[in-house]
């Protein structure tokens, strides 16, 4: 009878050990879902966030809490948080005033004290969410403002680099000393704050103004551009425009890698580049009129993401979203990233113009259909928190029914993180595995094994357990994945027997 025992020993321990959990067994896992799937959260007139100024701290912090645990139920992976309205701060800045929009009055800051950037990049990674921090480069006085100016703002402390326009006051992108301001102010957040991305729109030279007999204003930079030319300048004032943000883009990007090459960079500029390009495009020219020259930014790899804003429908052919989205992706010689703005807020807003869920939902399935596009942004998150008939649930049931990684920013570098261990455990009739690593990961990837079916979860790095959606989970193959999204190499178990 002992002999017969030892004998039967090595199978009755490799049955409870696949009963319990076996480690690295031979299964291979398919390729894991990446997209990157993100809202504008727009400060600026509280379009997004908060929903009103001068809110109790509380109820701000309630508001920021509901949009990302929005995300995360509608299965995004990054939010796009306006700090820089119109050099103001949603931060506590030693450069900038507080902003209107968030205590009602310029220069006052919370009460209780708190610092919403900071509250909202610790509850966005505890959640598994990127967080990029969106600055307004030269906008310095919105035309909508109802605040008085405070004395900390640049029109006080620096008013020789502000320019009245209009309603508004701008920074003159022309003069340096503008370009070494803003630029101050972007590096201060990239120092104090654990952001993964800094952020541009499309404002750099304001859109043009008329005035009451209905002539085109000229922006008021004269003095700017003599000082150019008295020191040898040979540009046309629009070449020198253009070349004068030119250099401002390619210094952030080089400032923000030089401090902190995780960081990266994108901007969101007007979605066409010049009308004709393709040929069939029509309309605004931001090239003349607001003198960015964004396909020179992208051609030069001055950016590690291009969001430009596709704000039009698929059928629209003068301005048709897949159409600009191809001539974008052909553009990209350096491979960044292309992840498209949508204009979602269009989705049953009311006007005579809006759009039925579905537009947005096909805007996503033609992104994914075009080669080099391997994400999206939405405009805004006003529209993805309910009311707009069944855009969330069309969303989460369709073309997010998976939860997705950011793509990889591979050009940047950076390691891949050491392989987990992993244990099994159960939760009443669910599997788990309890995870661990050498050091705490971004993220983890989960990819569930059910028989011959599979399924994907993304966890923050701070979970130490993953349960499976199904109770037929047999085995789970998981990797830790690093900021810029490299993998480890995968940990295998198996859950229960084949």
């Amino acid at each position: 009878m002992a002999s017969m025992l030892l004998r039967s020993l090595p199978a009755i321990l490799a049955a409870c050990l696949c009963l319990c959990g076996s480690a690295d067994p031979a299964i291979e896992a398919p390729e894991p879902v990446r997209e990157f799937r993100a809202a504008w959260v727009a400060t600026v007139a509280n379009i997004d966030w908060p929903s009103k100024p001068g809110l109790p701290v509380a109820q701000q912090k309630a508001e920021m809490l509901r949009i990302l645990d929005r995300c995360v139920e509608l299965r995004l992976n990054a939010v796009v948080f306006q700090v820089r309205p119109a050099c103001d701060a949603m931060y506590a800045s030693a450069i900038e005033p507080w902003s209107e929009y968030l205590t009602g009055a310029m220069g006052k800051p919370p009460s209780p004290a708190y610092d919403p950037l900071e509250f909202a990049v610790e509850q966005a990674h505890e959640r598994g969410l990127e967080l990029h921090a969106w600055f307004n480069p030269y906008r310095a006085k919105h035309l909508g403002s109802r605040s008085a100016i405070s004395p900390g703002h640049v029109s006080k402390k620096r008013p020789e680099i502000v320019r009245t326009y209009g309603k508004s006051l701008w920074l003159d992108p022309g003069d340096p000393a503008t370009a070494a301001y803003s630029l101050s102010v972007v590096m201060d957040v990239v120092r104090r704050y654990d952001v993964d991305g800094i952020h541009f729109d499309d404002y750099f030279y304001p859109y043009k103004v008329k005035d009451a007999a209905g002539a085109v204003v000229d922006f008021p930079d004269q003095p700017s551009y003599a000082r150019y030319k008295a020191g040898g300048g040979t540009l046309a004032r629009d070449d020198w425009r253009r070349s004068c943000v030119d250099e401002f883009v390619r210094s952030v990007y080089a400032e923000v890698k030089r401090v902190k090459p995780w960081v990266r960079f994108g901007i969101s500029p007007f979605g066409i580049w010049r009308p004709g390009n393709p040929p069939q495009i029509r309309g605004f020219d931001a090239y003349a009129e607001i003198y960015a020259d964004s396909l020179r930014w992208l051609r030069n790899g001055w950016v590690d993401y291009w969001t430009p804003q596709l704000y039009w429908p698929i059928e629209a052919k003068a301005q048709s979203y897949p159409v600009l989205l191809k001539w974008w992706a052909e553009q990209n010689s350096k491979g960044r990233h292309l992840w498209p703005g949508l204009y979602t807020s269009r989705v049953q807003d009311g006007s005579a113009t809006q759009w039925k869920p579905d537009q947005v939902t096909r805007q996503v399935e033609a992104t994914r259909a075009q080669p080099g596009a391997t994400g999206h942004v939405h405009f805004s998150m006003v529209a993805l928190m309910g009311g707009r008939g069944d855009l969330g649930a069309q969303l989460k049931q369709g073309v997010y029914a998976a939860p997705a990684l950011v793509p990889p920013t591979p050009w940047l570098g950076g390691k891949a993180p050491a392989k987990p261990a992993l244990q099994a455990a159960s939760r009443g009739s669910m599997r788990a595995v309890s995870l661990t690593s050498g050091a705490s990961p971004w993220l983890w990837l989960v990819q569930w094994k059910h028989g011959s079916d599979w399924s994907q979860d993304v966890l923050p790095g701070s979970r130490r357990e993953a349960i499976a959606p199904r109770a037929d989970a047999d085995a789970a193959v998981v990797r830790a994945v690093s900021r810029l999204g490299a993998l480890s190499a995968p940990a295998i178990i198996q859950l229960r027997p084949q």
